[in-house]
């Protein structure tokens, strides 16, 4: 007789965030009951609340989440707040999904994008990282050219929203946005020059040996893992624009094998997770915000190489590049479990060598 699993509860860590309440409104729209979530939040926060559904759920400290701990724990904090997750986790049988940095270079933690490399998830491991959003969106959208055709070199511009950096990038966009229209100084915001009427390089540091800047780094090595391709070129530029949410790409993609515009339209049109904007229809990242697909328009060959195929891209970061990824990757775990109790099968549950240590 097939083992009874205990009801499924679920945990997100930093649930105030843009994440965090992004995670919680696509858990409500998928109709998990707020008695099966737990929300926790900074010392700041701590005792606040946060709506879900037609109720509030009440912030706990981090440290709470060692009682009862939740079956799932989706992780939509910094880096340091997912290492202090899994240290208090270590002992437990939870499952931590972790939207950070943290853990997405270490080798025995499955970095994931369901629709691309699903089937790390079938031995069920405890932690689980999301690739940055910048990855995921890239990468969801070429996985059906490279399952078809083969990949031999990726170059892409990003365009990237000031959302992807929180709600202060937000703000930022806002109040410099008001003061300029109005004529006034420009106030200071979070990103090294004013974000309104302006872009600039990607705000993160760059290395002085690459040239890279840490945006462009985690592209490169996320694909290059994802794709279990470590000698794959991938040259990126990652760029910021006043836009408030919701990401574009312009991507250049050099296949194994010449292709025909419709040949990739059609490969295009029948993957997981993606749309195909119509042809002449303006795609943009305003059009597009709120949505779950990537969505790619524009679909060109190079007429002097037919192995080179253009793109133009939008993703809404927060959403599929960030928390519906994380759903997705928890909502296919409990398949599995479902699977494994169905077929009476005992499940293995492995674990990260060293993923919870700090030190």
């Amino acid at each position: 007789m097939p083992e009874q699993q205990p009801p499924i509860t679920i945990g997100v860590v930093g649930a105030r965030g843009l994440v965090g309440q992004e995670a919680l409104a696509i858990l409500h729209q998928r109709g998990y009951s707020p008695k099966a979530l737990r929300v926790f939040g900074s010392s700041r926060s701590v005792g606040l609340t946060v709506p879900y559904a037609d109720t509030e759920l009440t912030l706990e400290p981090l440290e709470a989440i060692t009682h009862n701990p939740p079956t799932f724990v989706l992780c939509c904090a910094d880096g340091a707040t997912a290492r202090s997750t899994a240290d208090l986790l270590s002992k437990s049988t939870s499952t931590i999904i972790d939207n950070s940095s943290a853990f997405r270079m270490i080798p025995e933690v499955p970095l994931v994008i369901p629709e691309v490399n699903g089937e790390q998830l079938v031995q069920q491991p405890r932690v689980i990282a999301n690739p940055n959003c910048s990855t995921i969106m890239l990468l969801t959208a070429l996985n059906p050219l490279r399952a078809a055709f083969g990949v031999r070199a990726v170059q892409v511009s990003t365009y990237q929203a000031v959302s992807g950096a929180g709600r202060a990038g937000l703000e930022s966009l806002r109040d410099q946005t008001h003061a300029a229209v109005q004529d006034r100084p420009i106030p200071d915001g979070i990103f090294p020059v004013p974000c309104a009427f302006d872009v600039f390089e990607h705000e993160s540091a760059i290395d002085p040996d690459s040239g890279f800047n840490g945006e462009e780094s985690k592209m490169i090595a996320e694909s290059q893992r994802i794709w279990a391709m470590p000698d794959l070129s991938v040259l990126p530029t990652c760029v910021r624009v006043p836009v408030q949410r919701a990401h574009a790409q312009a991507i250049t993609v050099e296949l194994n094998r010449t292709v025909s515009v419709a040949t990739v339209q059609d490969i295009l049109a029948r993957a997981p997770g993606v749309n195909i904007a119509p042809p002449g229809s303006p795609l943009t990242p305003a059009s597009i915000a709120g949505s779950d697909e990537v969505h790619i328009g524009r679909i060109r060959v190079d007429p002097n190489d037919a192995r080179r195929v253009l793109l133009w891209v939008c993703c809404d970061q927060i959403r599929k590049g960030a928390a519906l990824n994380a759903v997705q990757i928890m909502n296919r775990l409990i398949e599995l479990r479902h699977q494994s109790s169905s077929s009476g099968r005992t499940t293995s549950v492995h674990s990260a060598p060293g993923y919870a240590s700090t030190s």
